[in-house]
């Protein structure tokens, strides 16, 4: 009879055992299945197409996940499980809490290069929770929440030894962690140059910001937006806009908390105390209104931009007035705009056409970033990496009321942005 304490030679460690064949398996899975799911989004993408890509059918895909949902859910867990490996990381390598901040985000960054280069495997952007049952959303937001609360402690540590100012904790974690959030996307879209550069860019730009060290700098403060005047009130096609703006702005508020698939054209109808025939009126589909919204996010978010041109004031202050701006539209009754979690339920077409428009619109930020490198009232090895990083938390503003009270938006605003002008560093 053979030692039980003795390993058997096909034993769990082995590569020849079933175990771990098994396992190697379903790590292929989740990483072509999240491959799939940061392209055509989670929504989009069928068992067929991962079955395919792995050369399997689907037949012998059930062997390892029960339904798509059960696919989208384990991919999911499996990135959590990856940014907690990450902080396990970083935690064994230093005990300086700005060093714990800085090296979880360029971790990050090295596992989507990683990836994009076949050098490791994928992890899905948890864009889509809103797919998944009641349960096993709330099981990833818990997860995700310690992850986040483990993270927010660096920053509270920091703090408390002197290495990191004084911040808004809660405010700060949120903007550092969302400005990553399409990260996958960015380092495969832009120039294998620049993307070589983003570990670099996160060092210098959250360590000490897009303000030089020698300059004083405030972010301005959040102003209302103007209502409509009277007389456009009495307008009819200014009431038509004015009704058309209202199912934009519920429509964007519901796809925003609940997602495509989880929003109705009841709830949105209801939310605003009409029939749905008033929205057949206006829109022809739930997925028009979606593209529509994301076509009122661009004419918000340029007009934004637009107010400050002729401005005389630096690049820096325009950039501070465009985020304060930003974001007192996302957290206001104007507001909000739409989540780009939501982006691959359009069609290809029309999704390829609002991505290049936003990419339009969003480049005018790196350029007042590249205009006051010029002048010298900017500091950043990157613009275009910098500008992703800020687009990133700008798109996550819209529900930082989940996570903070906003009885001063003004403030709110400072909290959320001050890192990406200040950095973490004392100054």
């Amino acid at each position: 009879m053979s030692d039980p304490a003795t390993p058997k030679k096909s034993g769990a460690g082995s590569p020849f055992s079933r175990g771990a064949q098994h396992e190697a398996k379903r790590t292929a899975i989740l990483s072509r299945a999240a491959k799939l799911f940061n392209t055509k989004g989670a929504r989009s993408t069928t068992l067929a197409d991962v079955a395919n890509r792995l050369g399997l059918t689907k037949t012998s895909l059930y062997y390892y996940v029960k339904t798509k949902e059960d696919l989208i859910y384990q991919c999911y867990a499996s990135a959590m499980g990856r940014l907690h490996r990450s902080l396990h990381e970083v935690e064994k390598e230093t005990s300086d809490p700005l060093e714990r901040v800085i090296r979880a985000m360029e971790r990050h960054i090295e596992i989507s290069l990683d990836s994009l280069a076949e050098r490791g495997d994928y992890f899905a952007a948890p864009l889509e929770l809103a797919v998944l049952p009641g349960e096993q959303r709330k099981e990833l937001e818990q997860d995700y929440l310690h992850m986040f609360k483990r993270f927010r402690g660096y920053l509270r540590d920091g703090i408390a030894a002197g290495v990191i100012r004084d911040c808004h904790t809660t405010s700060t974690a949120r903007a550092l962690l969302t400005a990553l959030d399409w990260s996958f996307y960015w380092l495969y879209e832009m120039p294998e140059s620049d993307a070589k550069q983003a570990s670099r860019v996160i060092r210098t730009l959250f360590s000490n910001g897009l303000v030089p060290r020698n300059s004083d700098f405030t972010l301005g403060e959040v102003r209302p937006k103007a209502n409509v005047t009277a007389s456009q009130g009495f307008n009819r096609e200014a009431q038509n806009r004015m009704k058309q703006e209202a199912f934009l702005r519920a429509g964007t508020r519901h796809f925003n908390r609940k997602g495509f698939s989880g929003t109705s054209l009841d709830d949105i109808a209801e939310s605003l105390d009409v029939s749905k025939g008033a929205f057949y009126y206006h829109f022809s589909s739930k997925e028009a209104l979606l593209a529509q919204c994301y076509e009122f996010t661009l004419d918000q978010f340029d007009s934004i931009i637009a107010s400050q041109s002729d401005k005389e004031i630096s690049p820096l202050e325009k950039l501070g007035d465009i985020c304060t701006a930003i974001f007192g539209l996302q957290n206001s009754e104007s507001g909000p705009m739409i989540r780009y979690n939501s982006i691959t339920a359009l069609p290809p077409d029309i999704r390829l056409s609002v991505l290049k428009r936003t990419e339009d619109t969003h480049a005018k930020l790196d350029q007042l970033m590249s205009q006051g490198v010029a002048e010298g009232t900017v500091e950043t090895p990157n613009a275009l990496v910098s500008r992703h990083l800020l687009v990133g938390a700008i798109n996550a503003a819209a529900d930082i009321d989940q996570w903070r009270r906003l009885d001063d938006l003004t403030g709110a605003a400072h909290d959320f942005f001050d890192v990406f002008f200040l950095g973490l560093k004392p100054r």
